[in-house]
């Protein structure tokens, strides 16, 4: 049995703990440190990064949602809400999480409505790090999942890039865990853009589009999508002249912002589609955003090739172990 749930998010939390030592590093100093990249081993004790906690905030929230009923956005926002003040609040939240999640989550902890608490010139990476469990949830339909996944990221980034580079990270894990070809992933994924570049989920985002620039909500949405079609553009010419032993932010980008985390770690996974570990260690080898990198890369990775994709001396001493195998035994039933 495959179990993408449990693989998905078991790769995403294995990247992540990988990432976490060589984040804020260039390429020669992680080399230096850890040795050569394809040996690089999981750190002990192996601890996550805030991607980690809330992709698990995310997916408690989206599991207590949809145990009330049909998935809507007033039935996610509530436990969202509450799951990432949770977070905000732990003493636990000490894994040098992103300016853009501390003050939106701050803003949330003050019962504001969401949409004054959204910041919406921020593209990082921060929310479609946690979006895979949106991708991995079973029984929602296209709107649920694209509408949910752009919500999730609209509470704390609200830059139209950031919507849509959370949608389509969520598609790109459905797409996997329901068997898509990883060799056709990239022209799926630019077919999603393209069908959705003018669709602005009105009854999941509200009028957030009226905190930007843009005359209407469709521009507004559209220049998000269009900033991921030029990104996958790249990633294409990427992947043809690929050099698995070059630093992969130097063709995808750094991937402190969303549309390049996730054209990055779709690089590290699609050069290794059958070496899942080696996948993570390239993603942690980079010069940019590396937990966040190889937490993506895990969670595609994980997707495809499902639970046993990954070391059983890795997934034994991982960090929030029994919350991830919960949450993956959920879904894979």
């Amino acid at each position: 049995m495959k179990r993408p749930a449990t693989g998905s998010l078991m790769g995403l939390a294995l990247g992540d703990a990988l990432g976490f030592p060589t984040e804020f590093n260039d390429v020669p100093s992680i080399l230096a440190e850890c040795g050569p990249w394809r040996a690089m081993e999981l750190p002990r004790p192996a601890i996550v990064t805030d991607d980690t906690q809330m992709t698990l905030a995310l997916a408690r929230a989206l599991r207590t949602a949809m145990d009330e009923g049909p998935l809507g956005p007033e039935r996610l926002t509530r436990p969202l809400r509450e799951e990432f003040v949770d977070w905000y609040r732990s003493p636990e939240n000490n894994r040098a999480p992103g300016n853009t999640c501390l003050t939106a989550c701050s803003l949330l902890q003050s019962g504001r409505p969401w949409e004054q608490a959204s910041q919406p010139h921020s593209k990082g990476c921060g929310a479609n790090m946690r979006v895979a469990p949106i991708g991995l949830a079973p029984g929602l339909s296209d709107e649920q999942r694209a509408g949910a996944a752009q919500l999730q990221s609209a509470l704390t980034h609200g830059h139209p890039t950031a919507l849509a580079a959370s949608d389509l990270t969520a598609h790109a894990v459905r797409l996997l865990a329901a068997g898509a070809e990883p060799t056709g992933l990239v022209g799926l994924l630019r077919s999603y853009a393209y069908d959705n570049r003018e669709t602005y989920h009105e009854r999941w985002l509200g009028e957030l589009w009226r905190r930007s620039e843009a005359p209407t909500p469709k521009e507004f949405i559209a220049h998000g999508w269009d900033e991921c079609l030029a990104v996958l553009e790249r990633l294409e010419t990427a992947l043809k002249r690929a050099n698995p032993e070059t630093d992969p932010c130097l063709a995808a980008g750094e991937g402190w912002i969303a549309e390049e985390a996730l054209a990055t770690a779709l690089l590290c996974f699609l050069q290794f589609v059958d070496e899942p570990v080696t996948a993570l260690r390239r993603a942690a080898c980079t010069s940019g955003d590396s937990d966040s990198i190889a937490c993506l890369a895990g969670a595609f990775a994980g997707a495809h090739l499902g639970a046993d994709a990954w070391p059983a001396a890795w997934t034994r001493r991982i960090e929030y172990r029994d919350g991830l195998l919960g949450l993956g035994a959920l879904w894979d039933a």
